[in-house]
């Protein structure tokens, strides 16, 4: 059992630290090259004292410190991948499992429900760990202080260990995987948006009822205090020992939290493969919309205080330029830099789509559909249109969320321009998409890794190529270097045609691939 979840998670947990211990690697590197020594004590001090600043990025922290500013750059971002990675892997491994009929036989010999469960938090909790310890070695690799590195790694894992979890109990109490992983990932979300509160506001005790806030009060390469620390590992335990109990006194595919049993039949939109494909996929778009839109609406209100605050600290807007991100002083440019970072979310929104509908088939609750008279191209093509018309709405949405938070300020953003904006990186997310198409057809259980090359590998691609100074055909591998900074400038639209042609290229080859295989079991 042990050897068949490490089986079960291996890949991801391998991205995950990858990626974690390469953005620390990285950002620590780049400060010893860039930043160090250019940052006098007003620069820093009046940075420390920007609401809006601590808002996105958390209280600054030993900026003097290239552990330090790593921490304030990277820890955030880093917590939230580990922690919805986590979220996900183990309500896959436990309720999703269940859902498809494989724990049926594994709970059909000698092992029982209490020590199967255990058997897979021991396996996520190793890897989570590996994680945190990876950041830890990079950090220390790049020659920042052993204390603050092993503070800052163990405050990732704790965190990680935290949302598993909870992943986990929710699991056991929720009767499928989807709800279970949707609430695991609102009270991520609730506990994000507390820290975010309390770094804006000077809230200071609202961070010990958040694991983030419990994250920052670590502070690593500064006071390395241990305490919040124990906090966090003991939350982990409480989750873990609560859905320990509700496994062993529920039934197979039971729930303490089931949904109705007995309901009036709801038929809307099951008259068309179009129809089923927009109910199937409409609650989890109208979650992505909120999620991002209600970031993007906290980023038009701080456009105000950022732009002013890198006109008035002229440094930090050259150090920002140098690092690709250009014109921040502007309400225009901030805005064209925070839409290039919505290709991520839109992409990965395309891509776990598409996952979902591979994972459908794989599962065999798609086996009535295949049975009825419709061709594999027409429910493929039913599927795409659904997907590809969420991601553009979701990324009007951004831009329309952007806009209000902007104009609600006052800031001199006109709603065309951040329209244009958001709809400017929508041919990346649809690169995403088309690659998620692709694998659907050759390569269906690596769908959702496919379809976030373009987008999230493409943005880690790019960050690590200027900073290492490439220049060249290297550097248009990524589709990032492909648009242009809308609405700061005019579009790019032979790059745009391009990413366009190749989505197009992308979908035809997956669908002929989709059409001619067997189905995946």
């Amino acid at each position: 059992m042990i050897g068949l979840a490490v089986r079960q998670l291996r890949f991801g947990a391998l991205v995950v630290l990858a990626v974690a211990a390469g953005m620390s690697a990285l950002v620590a590197a780049q400060y010893q090259s860039t930043f160090a020594g250019v940052l006098d004590g007003g620069a820093l001090r009046a940075l420390a004292a920007n609401p809006a600043i601590r808002t996105l990025f958390g209280e600054p922290v030993a900026l003097d410190d290239p552990g330090g500013f790593t921490v304030w750059r990277t820890g955030t971002p880093l917590a939230v991948l580990v922690g919805i990675w986590a979220i996900l892997t183990a309500t896959r491994l436990t309720r999703g499992d269940e859902d498809a009929g494989r724990w049926e036989l594994l709970l059909s010999g000698r092992i029982t429900a209490r020590r199967l469960l255990a058997g897979r938090l021991a396996v996520l909790a190793v890897a989570v760990g590996l994680i945190g310890a990876a950041v830890t070695v990079a950090l220390i690799a790049t020659g920042t202080a052993v204390a603050g590195a092993l503070v800052h790694g163990a405050g990732i894992a704790g965190l990680g260990w935290v949302f598993g979890a909870l992943g986990l109990l929710t699991a056991q109490l929720l009767p499928s995987r989807s709800p279970a992983s949707g609430a695991a990932v609102a009270v991520l979300g609730a506990a994000l948006l507390a820290r975010m509160i309390s770094d804006g506001t000077d809230v200071r005790w609202v961070q010990w009822f958040t694991p983030f806030g419990l994250q920052a009060r670590l502070q690593p390469y500064a006071g390395n205090d241990a305490g919040p620390l124990l906090v966090l590992i003991a939350l982990a335990v409480v989750f873990a020992f609560a859905a320990m109990f509700i496994a062993g006194r529920r039934d197979l595919r039971g729930a303490p939290w089931a949904l109705v049993a007995e309901r009036r039949p709801r038929t809307r939109l099951l008259r068309s493969l179009p129809g089923f494909a927009l109910r199937r996929g409409l609650r989890p778009w109208l979650a992505w919309l909120v999620a991002v839109a209600a970031y993007y609406g906290l980023i038009g209100l701080l456009t105000i205080s950022i732009s002013r605050f890198l006109t008035e600290n002229a440094r930090f807007a050259e150090l920002a330029a140098g690092a690709g991100f250009g014109g921040l002083g502007s309400a225009t440019g901030f805005a064209a830099a925070m839409f290039s970072l919505l290709a991520i979310p839109a992409g990965m929104y395309a891509a776990v789509r598409i996952g979902s509908f591979a994972e459908d088939e794989t599962s065999r609750r798609a086996v009535l559909l295949f049975g009825l008279p419709f061709s594999r191209i027409r429910l493929l093509g039913s599927e795409l249109v659904v997907v590809a018309a969420g991601t553009l709405v979701l990324v009007a949405g951004a831009g329309a969320a952007l806009w209000a938070g902007a104009a609600a300020v006052d800031a001199p953003l006109g709603f065309g321009a951040a329209l244009s904006g958001a709809l400017n990186i929508a041919p990346i997310a649809l690169l995403s998409l088309a690659a998620a198409v692709f694998g659907l057809g050759w390569l269906p259980r690596a769908a959702v890794a496919l379809g976030a090359l373009p987008a999230a590998g493409g943005f880690l691609y790019q960050v690590l190529a200027q900073s290492a100074g490439v220049t060249g055909w290297p550097l248009d591998l990524t589709p990032f270097a492909h648009i242009a900074a809308v609405p700061e400038t005019t579009p790019d639209w032979p790059g745009l045609a391009g990413l366009l042609a190749v989505t197009a290229l992308l979908v035809t080859a997956g669908a002929v691939g989709y059409t001619r295989r067997d189905l995946t079991v």
